[in-house]
């Protein structure tokens, strides 16, 4: 809506208001264009009108879902993103989805069995790594990718989920270990076109209920929401006995459970995202040209400092596993990173990611999802190895982690009862991978990998 001009402003009372007036809004608008165009500026909005300023949803003051959230410290960005106009971006996205045929559904098929004793298959080493070559002509040929017993959710969910044939958001909380948590920044229409799922176990299930954000007479086939997400439950009792691994099904397979979809933005129960999904779909993969988009890792580059990290940090607790695991990859070809890769780092924050649903990515989420549940549920260990050697190339956008933590809020799990709290602490110098990961290494398969890293990583 434009402002009348009038011969003078209806608050100027007096010619030095007028003159205090007229500089505060000149000094206003030069600090707003000197941020937007600075180089240091991570993010760049197009419309700064567009976005919902109310809250979409008003917790119980007992529910705490905004408490614990970490401290960023990052004030410069290396690779800005300039967002478009929300509405240019909503209508391209909508046009895509609407009007291309599936993309995912092209040269890639899955293998079908049911009542197996494993939701993955739990196949051979040799077996999962003899998927990793699709060729254009292998039509015929199907790929491992879950779902060989049932994914235990309601029939009103899974036939919901398969409506959705546009944009998808989906989290997972299971043990009741985070919060639920509103988007902030959503565009006008964004509730309305994107589809917000929240998977939930019976424990979490019980905590909403508990702070009375949905309620206990609920049918198992009737819709439960708290506000902008849909909370599916899921019956993790048949799956895995490890709640990580039961989280990488919707994270990993999102394209088998909304089998419809064109674009998917995981993100972890942790994260609350502050950009609108549209804007993030359309300035990191559409605009960019790639398959899938993800932060690269705060602090490390290589893989093998990424398991050290694990072993370290008691992120998962069988060591033994892990050394088999690296063993494993360095055997089959995986290499440390250098710049002669053509991304920009071996380790990525997977707490976000965006993907388009074809081929590439797909195959790429099949392909992890069954190493980690070969492996553990350490989803940035097997990620370069996946990357590097399957085929088709996935193009991947690994963006800045200034801009990971300017499109989202991380937030601490759910703290104990012991009150004690546990923050995320990192060690203020990375230290490098040293030869008592691997102990009586001789004649070790990462001896190769080990030299180069060092090669690369110490002067």
């Amino acid at each position: 809506m434009g402002i009348k001009a009038t011969s003078k402003p209806l608050f100027c009372h007096s010619k030095l208001l007028c003159v205090s007036v007229i500089y505060l809004f000149t000094s206003l608008f030069l600090a707003l264009y000197t941020s937007l165009i600075s180089p240091t500026t991570c993010l760049f909005r197009h419309s700064p009108n567009d976005p919902i300023q109310t809250p979409l949803f008003l917790y119980n003051s007992s529910y705490g879902e905004h408490k614990h959230a970490l401290p960023t410290f990052r004030s410069s960005c290396n690779s800005p993103v300039y967002f478009s106009d929300y509405w240019n971006a909503l209508k391209e996205i909508n046009e895509f989805c609407e009007n291309s045929t599936f993309l995912g559904s092209r040269n890639l098929r899955y293998i079908h069995e049911g009542n197996a004793d494993s939701f993955g298959g739990n196949f051979s080493t040799k077996k999962r790594f003899s998927y990793f070559d699709r060729r254009p002509d292998d039509d015929g040929i199907e790929v491992p990718c879950g779902f060989f017993k049932r994914f235990p959710i309601s029939n009103s969910d899974r036939i919901s989920m398969e409506n959705c044939k546009g944009v998808v958001v989906i989290s997972a909380i299971f043990n009741d270990h985070d919060k639920i948590r509103q988007p902030k920044g959503l565009g006008k229409e964004t509730p309305y076109s994107v589809c917000f799922y929240m998977f939930v176990d019976d424990v979490t299930l019980k905590g909403l209920q508990y702070h009375n954000l949905i309620s206990t007479t609920t049918t198992s086939e009737e819709e439960n929401s708290v506000g902008v997400w849909r909370i599916v439950k899921v019956e993790k009792e048949h799956l895995y006995e490890n709640s990580a691994m039961n989280g990488v099904i919707p994270k990993y397979l999102v394209h088998r459970l909304f089998p419809n979809s064109k674009y998917s933005i995981w993100i972890d129960a942790k994260m609350q995202l502050v950009v609108d999904p549209f804007l993030l779909i359309h300035s990191l993969v559409v605009k960019e040209d790639v398959d899938m988009a993800i932060s690269r890792h705060p602090f490390y580059v290589h893989t093998m400092e990424e398991v050290m990290a694990t072993a370290r940090w008691k992120k998962w607790w069988d060591v033994d596993g892990l050394k088999k695991q690296m063993e494993t990859y360095c055997h089959n070809g995986l290499q440390p990173w250098t710049s002669e890769k053509p991304y920009p780092s071996d380790v990525p924050d997977s707490a976000i990611i965006l993907r388009k649903h074809c081929v590439a990515t797909n195959l790429f989420s099949c392909l992890i999802f069954n190493e980690l549940e070969g492996f553990n549920p350490r989803d940035q260990l097997p990620f370069a190895y996946v990357r590097d050697l399957m085929n088709p190339k996935l193009k991947l956008n690994m963006f800045d982690v200034e801009v990971f933590e300017q499109v989202a809020v991380e937030y601490r799990h759910n703290l104990k009862n012991d009150g004690v709290n546990n923050p995320k602490v990192m060690p203020k110098k990375t230290k490098r991978a040293s030869s008592e990961f691997l102990v009586n290494r001789t004649d070790s398969k990462c001896d190769s990998y080990l030299l180069k890293m060092w090669g690369e990583s110490q002067d």
